[in-house]
């Protein structure tokens, strides 16, 4: 599922998650900013996905969303299909960054920094995704 954010911006964010994870968090994530300022697209993974058919869709969305500067992609957990998939895809030709972990507060970092570069938007997404991570004081 596509979403395209405002014109001009130059870094595409794909997020390829497990099952109907990647629809939520955008679902969030249009709560809570309303627009997307980034084009954005989801790879939901099914169990019984094949990997290589995996990585062919990913690697033909990931070039849909490559302006020039490159595409971020966000993946819920390290190891898993949905990431082993993406590390992969520089092979491909693709100029991407892959940062793991995904979380509401690391896609919501990612989208208020739209100006950023590839590689300035990854630090973010890490620092947004530990960042909105805290322990009560209980």
């Amino acid at each position: 599922m596509r979403f395209i954010g405002s014109p001009g911006v130059s870094v595409g964010v794909l997020l390829m998650t497990h099952e109907a994870m990647g629809a939520a968090l955008v679902g969030a994530a249009r709560h809570v900013l309303g627009k997307l300022p980034l084009d954005l697209d989801v790879i939901e993974v099914e169990a019984s996905a094949d990997p290589d058919s995996t990585l062919s869709n990913a690697a033909r969305q990931a070039r849909g969303l490559d302006r020039g500067e490159g595409v971020l992609v966000l993946t819920d957990l390290y190891g898993a299909t949905p990431c082993n998939v993406a590390q992969r895809l520089p092979a491909l030709g693709l100029k991407m960054h892959c940062v793991s972990g995904l979380n509401l507060p690391m896609l919501l970092r990612v989208l208020n920094y739209p100006e950023q570069s590839l590689d300035e938007l990854a630090q973010t997404a890490a620092s947004g995704g530990r960042g909105g991570i805290f322990i009560d004081h209980a």
